[in-house]
């Protein structure tokens, strides 16, 4: 009996936890559109002509998806070359909902 019901509470956490991951995804998305797709482009690409003139990387590029979350996380709070910090500007939840989106963007290349 312990067994079935160790089972079923790994089951429930899972599908909370892909039910949380979904919620973040379409809130990282709504993010996306305002925050970074003037730079990375809609699709993430950066194939936008304020993305070629400085350079945006192509999120769902292995180069950066084979980084961490926590890592993606320092480059949206932080910034990296001309992209800007958004810590003090979003929430730390709000940039792991970023990072969530970022991955979907990784599954579409």
């Amino acid at each position: 009996m312990i067994r079935s019901q160790t089972q079923v509470l790994r089951c429930v956490a899972v599908i909370g936890l892909l039910v949380f991951s979904a919620v973040a995804s379409r809130a990282g998305e709504a993010l996306f559109k305002s925050k970074c797709a003037m730079c990375h482009g809609p699709d993430g690409k950066g194939e936008v002509p304020m993305g070629k003139k400085l350079g945006a990387r192509n999120l769902g590029a292995q180069e950066v998806q084979s980084q961490s979350d926590a890592q993606l996380a320092d480059i949206v709070s932080k910034g990296k070359n001309k992209m800007p910090a958004y810590e003090g500007k979003l929430s730390k939840e709000q940039i792991a909902q970023l990072v969530a989106y970022v991955r979907e963007l990784g599954k579409k290349r």
